[in-house]
């Protein structure tokens, strides 16, 4: 029900920023929001959540500080500010849906719905 597309990746140098953009075909009111990242040969991995309500957010300890996650629920999108960006945020970034869920955030079974993806890489 819900389809998500991802824009805004490239390739920066190392201390740049990029904006990530996740657009949902549907309603995304009352879903939690996630993005998670997949560098080669790596696991996916957990980045930022923030739940329907918007209340609070919650990074992984690799970002902190440098990455900031929005929601505007009206234009149905996510969005990923990174700054001060490095060679090790290089991956494949995905955005993540699920209904209003309690666990926590940082769950990756727990999202119903994925992105295709989009590439992000930043050179030393």
């Amino acid at each position: 029900q819900v389809q998500l597309v991802e824009s805004g990746g490239g390739l920066v140098q190392a201390g740049g920023s990029l904006r990530l953009s996740c657009a949902a075909s549907g309603r995304t009111f009352k879903y939690d929001m996630a993005w998670f990242r997949q560098a080669p040969g790596m696991e996916r991995e957990f980045v930022v959540g923030i739940p329907w309500s918007g209340a609070f957010t919650y990074y992984a300890d690799s970002v902190k500080g440098r990455f900031t996650v929005s929601r505007d629920d009206a234009r149905d999108t996510v969005y990923l500010q990174m700054n001060s960006l490095k060679p090790e945020d290089t991956a494949v970034y995905y955005c993540a849906a699920r209904k209003d869920d309690s666990r926590t955030l940082t769950l990756k079974a727990s999202y119903l719905y994925w992105g295709q993806g989009t590439q992000v890489t930043v050179s030393s």
